[in-house]
């Protein structure tokens, strides 16, 4: 016959492997998202663009995205002219994709290389956290790594929406707690010239 210490023993025991349950099971995130990569540093003769695009990674979990960034993807690990790119799955980073067509991007520059990772990490961790009031007007993230100067572009889907466009670029600055200027291009601009200019500024 179990004694009250037995039986306390028990509980205890339970409530642990209950809690180990509990700390094991991977933390969802709101939506999945997909890692891609663009190296544009070869491009073939007459090759549209989009062609070396690649999808690499589908998460919706906080661990899986852990041990994607410890790594891999880190933009200051990559050669000039590759572009990497967190969007939302089922999102492709091209202009022509349905959720891009009518869309534009914030656009900043990074200085430094370890201010790339950190400016990258901390929007990363922001779109995944669901952190700014018009989520669903973010199609997703680009880091440009360049020689001259990296860069990163944050992608949202009514260019239009001014007063949604200025609340995302207002938090993405907080986010990434820069001074600089920052500037918002229409898609449409960009396709018709190469140096499109900003509709916003901040």
């Amino acid at each position: 016959m179990a004694t009250e210490s037995d039986l306390a023993m028990e509980a205890q025991t339970e409530a642990v492997t209950s809690e180990e349950t509990v700390m094991k099971q991977p933390h969802r995130l709101e939506r999945k998202w997909t890692f891609w990569f663009d190296n544009q540093s070869k491009p073939k003769q007459g090759a549209a663009w989009g062609t070396s695009l690649r999808k690499l990674y589908t998460f919706d979990t906080v661990e899986e995205f852990w041990c994607l960034y410890d790594q891999i993807f880190k933009p200051s690990k990559f050669p000039a002219n590759a572009d990497f790119h967190l969007f939302k799955a089922g999102t492709e980073p091209k202009w022509e994709d349905p959720e891009c067509a009518n869309g534009g991007k914030w656009s900043i520059p990074a200085n430094k290389k370890a201010n790339l990772d950190s400016m990258w990490l901390e929007t990363l961790m922001a779109l995944i956290g669901e952190q700014f009031d018009d989520a669903d007007e973010i199609c997703g993230v680009v880091a440009s790594v360049r020689q001259r100067q990296d860069k990163l572009a944050l992608w949202t889907k009514t260019a239009a929406n001014e007063a949604a466009q200025m609340s995302i670029g207002r938090k993405w600055r907080d986010v990434i707690d820069v001074t600089d200027k920052m500037t918002y291009s229409f898609h449409d601009d960009s396709k018709r010239e190469r140096s499109a200019k900003a509709r916003y500024n901040l």
